[in-house]
């Protein structure tokens, strides 16, 4: 039953969002509602490309995902998954959302800083205390205000999926304190706040795509990075790197998202409906994503010596990054960085 409460409450959550999305006129569709006038839910097909590979939590929740919207649907909405980037790339698939050439996509938050700026609040270091804050934070709170700056872009938010949080590797030493950083060469994704936040704790930073990183780990190009457990552990950096330090300082997550010439083509039953599928399938892959961060952390702790950082360490950590809070508080909102602390 509590499980049941949880999927209905993300239902009511995900469709108050997307109310001022889904409800204007379209002419492809002939009617007030949008598509089909006559209330019942059309026959489509979505294209859902994403760039996750096999035991990804995000595959599983586009897998899950079609399984039950196909059922609910009675068959008249078929859904064609398109994981590793066999469609498109990561830096391809947006330009192809807003095409319309496909009608789902669930890239990485970072993607979405070229149209919104204050997108930068995942990175912000020791942000999110909680798994259970962060979603708070984007199902119920100002995370939905950010998400809807994304509709006069083109696109519509489905949902949040998890990645999770981001944690430390090293080839040096365990870390536990800022003055163990010092030194050290990080491997990051671009990012303003990802630059800072090395750069307040010392170390170096250079900007280095996934796909090169395990090599640049290898032959000490950089002898350290930042990422979630999943990526850590299928990228196989326990076989470069000697030690794991779990932080949870930042975060790595995935909105599901839509365009508006599709979402407005379509009647509201069809709406309707896939959002329904939509809220299951989130809640399967948050499960899933939870799942497979405890898997990994055990099989890495075989490899790595593994350290996790106190509330206490943390918080000298949070005093040294100080100043970035104050250089992003102007350009992500200081009301969203108070209302992600408090979440």
């Amino acid at each position: 039953m509590k499980k049941k409460f949880r999927i209905l409450s993300l239902v009511t959550v995900l469709m108050f969002m997307l109310a001022a999305c889904g409800g204007g006129s379209n002419s492809a569709g002939g009617s007030d509602s949008g598509g089909s006038g006559n209330g019942e839910i059309e026959e489509i097909t979505i294209k859902f490309s994403h760039v996750g590979y096999a035991g990804a939590p995000k595959t599983a929740g586009a897998d899950k995902f079609k399984e039950i919207l196909e059922e609910k649907s009675d068959g008249k909405i078929t859904v064609e998954v398109y994981p590793a980037g066999q469609l498109y790339g990561d830096r391809e698939e947006l330009d192809a959302l807003l095409a319309n050439n496909v009608q789902i996509i669930n890239p990485s938050m970072t993607k979405m800083v070229v149209y919104n700026p204050q997108f930068q609040i995942l990175d912000i270091p020791f942000l999110f205390k909680t798994r259970e804050g962060f979603f708070d934070f984007w199902d119920n709170g100002k995370g939905q205000e950010l998400l809807g700056t994304l509709e006069d872009k083109g696109m519509v938010a489905l949902a949040m999926w998890e990645g999770g949080f981001k944690q430390f590797v090293n080839d040096r030493n365990p870390i536990t304190k800022p003055e163990d950083m010092e030194g050290l060469k990080f491997r990051i994704q671009a990012g303003d706040v990802l630059e800072s936040q090395f750069k307040n704790l010392g170390a170096d930073a250079s900007v280095i795509p996934y796909n090169e990183t395990y090599t640049a780990l290898q032959t000490g190009v950089v002898d350290s990075t930042e990422n979630i457990l999943a990526n850590i552990y299928s990228s196989k950096y326990q076989e470069v790197q000697k030690y794991l330090t779990i932080s949870d300082h930042g975060r790595l997550d995935y909105p599901v998202l839509t365009n508006t010439t599709f979402w407005n083509s379509i009647n509201d039953a069809t709406k309707d409906v896939i959002m329904e599928a939509m809220a299951e399938a989130t809640e399967f892959e948050r499960e899933e994503a939870q799942k497979l961060a405890d898997q990994y952390r055990e099989e890495l702790a075989q490899d790595m010596e593994v350290n996790e950082l106190t509330d206490e360490e943390k918080e000298v950590f949070i005093e040294k990054l100080q100043p970035l809070y104050k250089e992003f508080e102007d350009i992500i909102g200081k009301e969203y960085m108070d209302a992600a602390r408090e979440s």
